[in-house]
Parts: structure tokens; sequence; C-alpha cells
């Protein structure tokens, strides 16, 4: 992966301060330390920083067609590029290197902004057509890599971070509260919000097309699931019913699987594994051995020595079985406390739980023993019927009688965020009533305005009649997966250590599969993933391929707390507080007595750690220059 940054300014045919340009890219060297190089052509100005993964030697960008009328910078990978070059070559195009990123240019040749339809990969790349005067900006299918955008004065400003499109003199520095407040309500930011006013994230599977009459979004790829009539009723009860069609699943999601890992386990540079003690990346792991049964993959994983939340065992179980060289990471509360401003400054977002940092410090390991790219096991969960939730899908979404106030309430708020009555992980009034006493009094009283609960956050087309199972699946893929996940959780912490993140189970085809599953073979037997489970055995050791869900879990704010790090512990003072003017000091100093005298902890997974957010949101505030309201 690398890092882009760039202006297209139709009515700015000088072209970008080539200072200005600099400073773009300066700040995301972390993002490619290998090279830098920058373009400019008609009303198009671009920076790339690489970090070499393919074709170390002839792969460097920008891209561009013989004719040099097409030009292109991209972050992220094509693995389907071998299959595109022949098909291509087929219809005349003759390529420059063995870059999988130079399909890119004629691609759009011959298929114009379409050329999206044809791509399986992770990448976020800048194409700009002379000839149309015509910019394309496109994220990948699952939003694995990110691209933000702003439109300002005339111009689009694009980069790979956001702290890169900050250094635009144009661009100016304010806080999105409905960005703070998806935050504090979800699992984190939801694309096209982000924590900048004005700045906007594209969204997984969306192109933005910019030309002198303005620019436009749109939606070139989303997760779709069957709709759930009497006909899916039918062959969902028959799949149940016959074991033939779990194992046939099963066999298939492996087969593809296979291909995938096959796929992202190239490079030109040394590749390994992440290891958390799970079935997902145990799986991705037993098929990087079985594909390369005499290479001595590494392995990397987070351990919490002497903790009740520390999977060490079953981490060393998995790398015993399959023979890699295991590397270990022990992190502490003080680990968590002394990193926190380097995470959020890569995160770009403050946070509810600090697994983050543990991300960060994956990484460094990862770089410091010579490894670039890594395998990792996102996407199983949200696609495969991973939490814990799933096992409750097998109803409707009926809540019974709607004549209480608090019911017809709730439905209402769903109904704004969802477009349909359909109630996700909690209730929303509670927590809307909670979060309004928590912040500051103006702010409190124009709540209403940018509530989480006001939002529009999906499409509800994609949730319309499907099955309980398949709602939650996408609201998973688009609230948890895409913008934190794979976002600040996993991009952003890697990349600050220039290491690469590669995602077996969101190849297209195994995503295309996962969708077409009956939802009852999901949790068949009453267990979650198990098509999965049944794919992965022989491959992972029998005491993981048993295990219950055990997410990823780090300190909570009750632990960094009471572990007494001064500089912690001002974040969250009234002083502090009260100075910055978001939230409430009363309300946060009672959050802070109830958690530090026992009278109230936070669990990892099924309380929302609003301290964390609040002490994340202090380090961001400073780290980015935004303005205070005390």
């Amino acid at each position: 992966m690398c890092g882009i940054a760039g202006v297209y300014g139709p009515d700015d045919p000088a072209g970008l301060d080539p200072d200005v340009l600099t400073a773009m890219t300066d700040v995301l060297v972390h993002r490619g330390p290998d090279a830098h190089t920058t373009c400019r052509t008609g009303a198009f100005t671009a920076g790339f920083r690489r970090l070499s993964l393919v074709d170390l030697a002839g792969g460097g960008q920008p891209h561009s067609t013989p004719d040099s009328s097409v030009v292109s910078v991209c972050n992220g990978e094509i693995f389907n590029h071998r299959s595109l070059r022949e098909e291509l070559r087929r219809k005349g195009h003759r390529f420059r290197s063995g870059s999988d990123t130079e399909v890119l240019v004629h691609l759009y040749e011959e298929y114009g902004t379409e050329l999206t339809d044809h791509l399986d990969g992770q990448f976020a790349f800048a194409l700009y057509d002379r000839r149309e005067d015509r910019l394309l900006l496109a994220r990948d299918h699952c939003g694995v890599l990110p691209l933000f955008y702003t439109a300002v004065a005339g111009r689009i400003v694009f980069a790979s971070e956001i702290k890169s499109i900050l250094r635009h003199p144009l661009v100016e520095r304010r806080v999105d509260l409905r960005g703070l407040d998806q935050v504090l309500s979800l699992p984190g930011l939801v694309s096209p919000r982000t924590m900048f006013e004005g700045i906007r994230s594209l969204r997984p599977g969306e192109r933005l097309v910019a030309d002198r009459s303005g620019h436009r979004t749109e939606r070139y790829w989303d997760l779709d699931y069957p709709l759930w009539d009497d006909e899916a009723r039918r062959r969902d009860a028959a799949a149940l019913a016959d074991p033939r069609v779990l194992d046939g699943h099963a066999d298939r999601t492996r087969d593809l699987l296979e291909a995938a890992v096959r796929s992202r386990s190239v490079a030109d540079v040394p590749v390994g594994m992440y290891l958390s003690g799970g079935l997902d990346s145990s799986l991705i792991g037993g098929l990087m051995a079985a594909e390369r049964p005499d290479h001595p993959w590494p392995s990397y994983a987070v351990t919490f020595p002497g903790s009740s939340i520390d999977e060490a065992r079953y981490q060393r179980l998995v790398a015993g079985k399959i023979g890699t060289r295991h590397h270990e990471v022990p992190v502490d509360a003080a680990d968590t406390a002394g990193l926190l401003g380097s995470m959020v400054r890569h995160a770009e977002t403050p946070v509810k739980e600090s697994y983050n940092v543990c991300s960060m410090l994956l990484a460094r390991k990862v770089r410091a023993t010579g490894t670039v790219a890594v395998l990792s096991g996102e996407g199983a969960d949200e696609l495969f019927g991973g939490y814990p939730g799933y096992l409750f899908d097998t109803g409707g979404p009926d809540r019974g009688p709607g004549d209480l106030l608090e019911e017809q309430l709730e439905r209402e708020a769903a109904h704004r965020m969802w477009g349909l009555d359909l109630r996700y992980e909690t209730d929303q009034l509670p927590a809307h009533d909670l979060r309004r006493q928590l912040y500051s009094g103006p702010l409190a009283e124009e709540f209403d305005r940018f509530s989480v609960t006001t939002q529009r956050l999906v499409d509800p087309d994609r949730l319309i009649g499907r099955h309980p199972l398949h709602q939650r699946s996408y609201l998973d893929f688009h609230l948890r997966l895409a913008d934190h996940l794979l976002g600040d959780h996993g991009d952003r912490m890697a990349m600050a250590s220039s290491v690469e993140m590669r995602f077996p189970f969101l190849a297209r085809d195994v995503v295309r599969h996962a969708t077409a599953i009956p939802p009852s073979l999901m949790t068949a037997g009453g267990r979650e993933k198990a098509v999965l489970r049944r794919a992965a055995e022989g491959l992972v050791p029998h005491e993981v391929l048993n295990r219950r869900k055990f997410g990823f879990r780090s300190q909570t704010s009750t632990e960094l707390l009471l572990a007494g790090d001064e500089w912690f512990n001002d974040l969250l003072s009234p002083a502090t507080v009260r100075r910055q003017g978001y939230f409430d000091p009363a309300v946060v100093a009672e959050l802070i007595r109830r958690q530090t005298t026992g009278a109230r902890t936070v669990h990892p997974h099924l309380d929302t750690d609003y301290l964390l957010v609040i002490a994340t949101f202090a380090i961001f505030l400073e780290e980015f220059d935004l303005p205070c309201l005390g």
C-alpha cells in the first residue's frame, strides 16, 4: 500500500503550489517510505508515496497511457491484475511494467468509469482523463483502503489520510459533531462522515467523478443479500434439513479462501500473518501453511501476560500446528497510555476501545522483523455469522405492541437511521438521553441537530425484505467493519509502521458466495460461523475450532485510570474538559468516580467506554489543532 494526495482544479490551470503538494505528501511518508513522485497534467496535480511490494524496480507511479492522456496514482493492490493484463493485451494494450496497478489506466480506456466493476483488490485511486478534463476517485468494494476528499473554492482536494488534506491552505479545521456522536454511539465512524466538518470519506464501493460541471458520487457496488420471500424460506429449510448442503457450502468456502489466500500471499517482499487465537485468523494461517508447507511463514500476536483477556495459549497452539516463526507482543496498561497520542494521530478519530494501540505495536513488530505485508481474518464475523447476536436472528423484527410511547419513539428512531423498524445492538433512546447529558450545555441544546438518531446511515433498500441475520450482517459490514476494523483499527495502525494488511475473507468471490449461503446454515447447531467451522476442519486445532467467540479486548478506561498515569488522568480532569468545552465536567467526574470506586466497571464488549472516547477526543483536539468551545 501507499499514500496519495492531490488536487483537481479545473479553474486553476496553473496547478497546485509545489510547496503545498510537498507538505501534503510529507505527512504521508509512513505510508510510502520507499519513493516519492509527483505529476502535473492539465487541471490535475498529485503526489505519490510508495511502499514497494510488487515489481520493486519498475512498479513506480504515476502510471499513464502511451499518449499520456490518462494518468493514475493508486494506493493498494489489484489481485486479479494478471488475468486483466491478458485480457487487455488481447485488445492491443501495451504495458511498461509488472506493476499490478498499471492496469487501471488501460481499463479506463476500455470501460471508462465502469473500470471498477472489473477489479478484485484493495485500492483507493485517483485517475485523471486530460482529454475530458475529468477526475475519477474510487475506493474498493469493502473499504479496505481509505480515500478522503473535500470540495473547496472550486477544487477537489483528496488524500489517503485527512492530515494530508489539512495541509492545503484553503481547508479549514472544524469538528464534525455528527461524526463525534457516531463514535459515541456506534463501533466507529461511518462513511461518508469523518471527524472533520466538510471533509468526506468515500464509502466502500463508491466513486467520485468531477469535471467542469461539478462533482458527484455514485455507488458501483454494495453488499446485496437476497430477498427473504417464500421461495427463500423453502430453500433455507431444505438446506438445514440436508447435511450435504452445509458440507457443500463449506467446501466451496474453503476453495474460494484458498484462491484468495494464494493471490494475497504474492509479493516481492516478506509476507506474514496475524494470529488472534480465534477461528478466522487461524483458518487463514492454516491455508497459508497448506499452500506452502515448506515455507517458514512468520506469525504475530498480541498477548496480555497475567490477564484474563490473554489468548497466548490458543495463538501458540495454532503457530505450533502450522509451523510458523511466531512472534509475541506483550502489552500492559502503561504501554497503552503511552501510545494513545500516536494512535489518535494516525487514526484521525477518537476511539472507544484501546485495542488500536495493540494493533500499532503489532505492526511495529512486523516491520522490525523484516515483514512488510500480513494476512488477517477481518470480515469473517460480518459475512459468516460470527457475532453472538446472529444466534438470535431467527425471528422477524417485530417488537410486539407499538402503542407505548417508548416503543413508538424507538421505532421512529430506527426508521430515521435504517429506513425500517430494526433494532441493532441497543435501544437508541436511552443511549440518546445519556449522551445528551454527557455533552456540555450549549451542545446539549442543539443535540437533536447532530444526534446519530437523526442520521440516515445506510441504504434501506439493502435491508428491507431481507432475513434478520442478513440485515445484521449488512449493518455490521457498514457500521463496524469498513471504517473501524478496516480503517482506524486496521489500515491506519498498520501503515503507521509501513505495513500492508490483506484480507482474504473480503475477496469478491468469497463475499459473493457468503451472501448466497442460506442464513440458517450460518448458525447451524446453535454455533456461530457453522460453515467456516466445517471449512476449517483439519486446518485448525480442535481447541480453537470449538472456541466460543472471544472478540478483541484490551485495557478499558477503568484500568487506565486505576493505573495512575498522570497524563491520562489529566485528559479527563475538570479543567481540561471545561477548557475544551464539548462535554459536561460534572458528568465526566461522576463517571470517573463510579468506575474507579468499583461502583461501575466497563465491559470491553457490552458497554460503551464513554471515558475513553472523551480522553481520546481531548487528544484529537490537540493533535489536529481544532477549536475548543470552552
